[in-house]
């Protein structure tokens, strides 16, 4: 059914950490960028970060809102791609989603919620 999936979303106090999975279904994401998009509700979707292929040289990219706090990381004999979120904002808040793409297609996970909130 679901190419990605996503989990680890929750409800945290401001400061506080969580890590999110991506897990690949039917496919390997070896060849894949992987990245992190989330939408606040009445916000655009925002690319949060992205890690190329290790053909490619696993380059990272973060958005500005989140360098130096967020660390994007895959493990491709998982097939998953991680993203640790560190000292978590109340704008962090979004439903976050993981996305492979590569030449010739993309998938796309439904999502997880994280809400930052005392």
């Amino acid at each position: 059914q679901d190419q990605l999936a996503e989990s680890g979303g929750g409800l945290v106090q401001p400061g506080e950490s969580l890590t999110l999975s991506c897990v690949a279904s039917r496919f390997s994401i070896n060849a894949y960028t992987m990245r992190w998009y989330r939408q606040a509700p009445g916000k655009e979707r925002e690319l949060v970060a992205g890690i190329s292929s290790a053909g490619e040289g696993r380059n990272t990219y973060y958005a500005d809102s989140v360098k130096g706090r967020f660390t994007i990381s895959r493990d491709n004999a998982k097939d998953t791609v991680y993203l640790q979120m560190n000292s978590l904002k109340p704008e962090d808040t979004a439903v976050y989603r993981c996305n492979a793409a590569r030449g010739g297609g993309q998938y796309w996970g439904r999502g997880t919620q994280v809400t930052v909130a005392s």
